[in-house]
């Protein structure tokens, strides 16, 4: 199992994100639909037994998106993450510059994961990063989505490119306790792929050597109707009692508009494939699609997701 895990500067910003002060973070508004509104940041419960968790694709940073292009947008990149303020976050698409950039933009966090091409540094990441002043790393490994999981690059299931999920079991030194995330991205073609990549997760996610709750962040590139997500809610036929719920939805059932593929023009119609989801007992305590913007120009084509939860209680 492939596994890659670097560490980090500590970090120098240590100030809530409310306090901070400049008129990019000034206000304070969520929306009643959860959605961070611009220039906007969230208030959120903060204690010993929350963690906020964020999911992210970071769009690659090669792409040839002209106004759109990684450069002009990295730093509201970097302000958008301070804004929400993760302990953990599950980064999609990721280049290694773009994680190197993000090392130096936002110290503090240390990074676990490794690129799906090649198992080391070549192509994208999905990787997850997680405050180290909070968290600190007990297992992690990669695992490829195909019939041969552990073989770096390989390819199953009609998708085009290489699908990884990047895992983790994280110690909480505040809550004493720990949990799992694994952070994933899907097929963007193949239905096929999508629903095998759910399966072998389910899979992997009933073979951790340990009992704690758990999380799951990613682009699933598969809206909440989708069979892949169907499986995950349990909805269709499965091998456990692994349920796994949008926090989104937690928080919002009824919104309607939470679309979270914007093509870089803030485009809310749509499906939402983008998700933090978690298994039972979690408490959210807050849920948002961030759709933060700076003179009309997006972080990414996707919009961030965030949840801020609450451990499930102790079993007697």
């Amino acid at each position: 199992m492939r596994s890659s895990l670097r560490r980090m500067p500590p970090s120098r910003l240590s100030l809530p994100v409310r306090r901070v002060a400049g008129a990019f973070l000034a206000a304070a508004v969520l929306s009643s639909a959860g959605c961070l509104s611009d220039r906007a940041a969230h208030e959120t419960p903060r204690g010993p037994l929350a963690v906020t968790v964020m999911s992210f694709n970071l769009r690659y940073g090669t792409a040839e998106d002209g106004p759109d292009s990684w450069p002009h947008r990295r730093e509201l990149v970097f302000d958008v993450i301070r804004e929400v303020g993760p302990q953990v976050l599950g980064t999609q698409e990721a280049l290694r510059f773009q994680l190197d950039e993000l090392s130096a933009g936002l110290p503090g966090f240390g990074e676990i994961g490794v690129a799906r091409d090649d198992g080391e540094s070549a192509g994208e990441y999905a990787a997850i990063l997680y405050r180290e002043d909070r968290l600190h790393v007990l297992e992690h490994g990669t695992f490829w989505f195909s019939d041969t999981p552990e073989v770096a690059g390989s390819i199953g299931w009609g998708a085009r490119l290489p699908r990884i999920c990047t895992w983790a079991r994280l110690g909480d030194r505040a809550a004493d306790r720990a949990f799992y995330v694994y952070n994933v991205h899907l097929d963007h073609q193949s239905q096929e792929s999508r629903e095998n990549s759910v399966r072998l997760l389910v899979q992997r996610i009933l073979a951790r050597a340990h009992p704690d709750p758990l999380i799951v962040t990613g682009d699933f590139n598969a809206g909440e109707d989708n069979p892949a997500m169907r499986y995950l809610r349990g909805e269709l036929e499965s091998p456990s009692d692994v349920r796994l719920r949008d926090s989104f939805r937690i928080a919002y059932p009824e919104a309607v508009e939470v679309g979270t593929f914007n093509a870089f023009r803030g485009v809310t119609t749509g499906p939402k494939i983008d998700a933090v989801l978690v298994s039972d007992g979690w408490e959210v305590a807050a849920a948002a699609i961030v759709r933060t913007a700076r003179d009309d120009r997006y972080p990414s084509d996707h919009f961030p997701v965030f949840a801020t939860l609450r451990f499930p209680p102790l079993r007697p």
